[in-house]
């Protein structure tokens, strides 16, 4: 048995350091006061048994507090006294410099809690040490002068999550939908170079790569670009080659027909677009931003977002390039081809292509090819998004984040150069657990809970008013989200629609199980799960009307704050089954990884609540390797396009570095029972040494997980 100490080190457990704080402050009262040896025997017994009963490693705070009501029930009540009180002593003296032995140990690289925070993020290397550093001073100054205590106490008892706290105290926004278009074609500015409007393809990509990377350093989320924005670039590139082609040919004495010109021409396209989607791939994935991962970066492949003819006919050139490329993957340090994390993709099912017959089915198929082997693309409806979104289809911010709809001062819709301001997170589970299933003191508290939210919420946007547009130039001066001037506020982008704040909620599987004793996929309890989310969009209605700001219902996705609510649950109201009896919550409205139900199923289940997240929703299913059948993941994409917005297909594409397995490598426990993983084949457990990818937030990750979240990938159920 493992605990965590104050500064994020897992070390073993060691009940005899109990013993030694008991008996020191059994010295700080009278002999008549004073606990007996057997007395302090019973003590240590007792909280060793009740951690050895958690689910996860309790950390100082948690054996304290065991401590205390231990001492309390052997009736010594002046020891207890002095107990708590000099615990509140330390507590302050912590409190007056309370990072530094959070950033030593992160700089010792034994920080268990940070080595786990970020599936995406090596915590070894100098750039992510550096972010975290910085993180962990920004935290510091948010919980001690930027937010109110009662916020501060929430978010540490698990009742909210204030997400990305560790960038808070800088003006910068969540997510965004680069308007790529506008950088392109009107030019931009990069590092204080001019950036001309591109004369070929290559070039285009070029810079969309240079600005991805500029852009992440400036915002803490993720972002999205379309491929429809650089998809004009490749008739410039036809054009320069056709005029190249014929003044070589005539230079030779010559005189070439147009078709043999446009033929000889259109080999130097089909090279050039497959130059420029490894530009993209490659320099996405090699590309080290300030904040030490490569950008989080998603790549929109919607046909029906340019005309159709020549245009639709090089999206489409460039969306199967893009395919075929991340169906190779990308090599490791041993020159194997894996999966990457890095750019998302996400391919939009419509009518001209989601059956056979159409006029990119086989795009389509190639897609499906690709998502057996490599997990993406993700798949979005445009026949269902068209209903939700007031006949539009768009991309979301990142993973999951969706814009609501907006039109401009001319009344045409935009989407492309807007985002997201932030996001509070409820615990739902929690609100359950508080209430003790009694239903009228469940929407009592709920209320209670909503306006933190809201206070917590509005935090974050009055931390952004007044931020002048010179922070982040090239979002918003230069084109990726506003042509501000220099020394002008970003104010006026805050409000009327124009970006988004988000109301985060998770564990409504868990929620519903306690207060109806039936999982929300019961058709007898499904209703109240529909209720909760309709109060929270009426919610953030009511926000939205009172303060024209667009506050949006966001379906989280929780990483590592999904161990976080599970221990904050479990100290507050013990194991329930069914309730908090794991290391994790489920996210947003998912059926539980442990249910069983076939992949359509959920997927249609799941319909009803992404209708009811305009925020943010993505739905998945579990399935096995399918690279052999690829008929299977074609039959889950058409029952996507039919009956979901958002969806996705978790595949498994491992590699052991030790003995070449690929597949899919094993969870299991140590002697300790801390969940490791282990290659089936030849049972190397060294991570260093194995290259594993999973989906745990609608992306895909690839350093590792916290217990919490490994102990959900463990159980997860397959669906087809």
């Amino acid at each position: 048995m493992n605990i965590i100490k104050r500064s994020g080190i897992e070390v073993t457990f060691d009940a005899v350091k109990i013993e030694d704080a008991v008996k020191k402050a059994n010295t700080s009262v009278e002999e008549n006061q004073r606990l007996s040896d057997g007395q302090i025997g019973v003590v240590v017994e007792n909280v060793t048994r009740l951690c050895s009963k958690l689910k996860h490693s309790p950390n100082v705070e948690e054996i304290q507090d065991m401590v205390e009501e231990e001492i309390m029930k052997q009736k010594t009540y002046k020891l207890a006294a002095n107990y708590i009180t000099y615990r509140y002593k330390r507590e302050l003296v912590r409190k007056s410099n309370s990072t530094d032995e959070q950033i030593l140990s992160l700089l010792e690289c034994n920080n268990e809690e940070v080595l786990q925070e970020n599936s995406n993020k090596n915590p070894i290397v100098n750039s992510v040490q550096r972010d975290y550093m910085a993180g962990e001073v920004s935290k510091d100054i948010t919980r001690r002068f930027l937010l109110p205590p009662d916020i501060v106490d929430a978010h540490e008892q698990g009742l909210i999550h204030f997400h990305d706290a560790d960038y808070f105290a800088q003006h910068m926004h969540n997510c965004c939908l680069v308007n790529l278009e506008d950088m392109l074609q009107n030019g931009t500015i990069i590092s204080e170079t001019m950036i001309d409007k591109p004369r070929s393809f290559s070039t285009a990509c070029n810079i969309a790569t240079q600005a991805i990377a500029q852009i992440a350093s400036c915002q803490y989320g993720g972002q999205s670009i379309t491929l429809s924005h650089i998809a004009p670039f490749v008739q410039v590139s036809r054009e320069k080659f056709q005029a190249e082609v014929r003044q070589d040919l005539e230079a030779q004495g010559m005189n070439p027909s147009d078709d043999l010109v446009a033929r000889l021409a259109e080999m130097r396209v089909l090279r050039e677009i497959k130059q420029g989607v490894q530009m993209i791939q490659y320099q996405v994935i090699t590309l080290m931003t300030t904040n030490g991962q490569a950008p989080f970066v998603t790549v929109f492949m919607y046909l029906n977002e340019v005309p159709e003819g020549q245009t639709r006919d090089d999206l489409a050139l460039i969306i199967k390039e893009m395919l075929l490329q991340r169906i190779q993957g990308v090599k490791n340090e041993q020159g194997v081809y894996i999966t990457p994390a890095f750019p998302k993709l996400i391919y939009v099912l419509e009518e001209d292509n989601i059956e056979e017959g159409t006029p990119y089915w086989e795009l389509t198929r190639l897609a499906a090819k690709c998502t057996a082997k490599r997990m993406v693309p993700d798949y979005i409806s445009e026949k269902i998004i068209k209903k939700l979104k007031d006949g539009n289809c768009y991309p979301c911010m990142g993973c999951r984040s969706f814009l609501t709809v907006y039109k401009d001062e001319t009344e045409q819709y935009k989407f492309y150069g807007r985002f997201n301001q932030g996001v509070v997170t409820l615990n739902l589970v929690d609100i359950a657990c508080s209430c003790g299933g009694d239903m009228e003191k469940f929407w009592q508290i709920m209320e209670e809970r909503l306006t933190l939210c809201r206070r917590a919420l509005m935090c974050r946007h009055e931390r952004l008013k007044g931020t002048p547009s010179d922070v982040a130039p090239i979002l918003w001066q230069n084109g990726a989200l506003a042509r501000l001037k220099k020394g002008e506020t970003i104010d006026k982008l805050l409000y009327g629609g124009y970006s988004t704040i988000s109301l985060g909620y998770a564990g409504l599987c868990e929620c519903v199980r306690y207060m109806t004793g039936k999982s929300h996929t019961d058709p007898e309890a499904t209703p109240f799960a529909l209720e909760i989310m309709h109060h929270l969009n009426d919610t953030c209605k009511k926000w939205e009307a009172e303060t024209n700001i667009s506050f949006s219902l966001y379906g989280t996705p929780l990483e590592s704050t999904t161990y976080k609510f599970s221990r904050c649950l479990q100290k507050r109201f013990g194991i329930i089954p069914g309730v908090t009896d794991k290391n994790y919550i489920t996210n947003s409205y998912h059926v539980h990884v442990t249910e069983p139900i076939n992949a359509f199923d959920k997927l249609t289940f799941e319909s009803q609540f992404q209708e009811l997240s305009p925020g943010g929703a993505i739905s998945y299913v579990e399935v096995p390797n399918l690279q052999d059948n690829v008929e299977a993941v074609l039959s889950v994409m058409q029952h996507i396009y039919d009956h979901i917005m958002y969806a996705e297909l978790n595949t498994k594409s491992d590699y052991c570095q030790v003995c070449g397995y690929t597949g899919e490598i094993n969870i299991i426990s140590d002697v300790h029972g801390k969940l490791i993983w282990e290659c089936p084949k030849c049972k190397n457990q060294d991570q260093s040494k194995m290259n594993v990818a999973r989906r745990t937030c609608g992306y895909i990750g690839t350093q590792f997980w916290n217990q919490g979240r490994t102990q959900e990938i463990k159980e997860r159920v397959m669906h087809l």
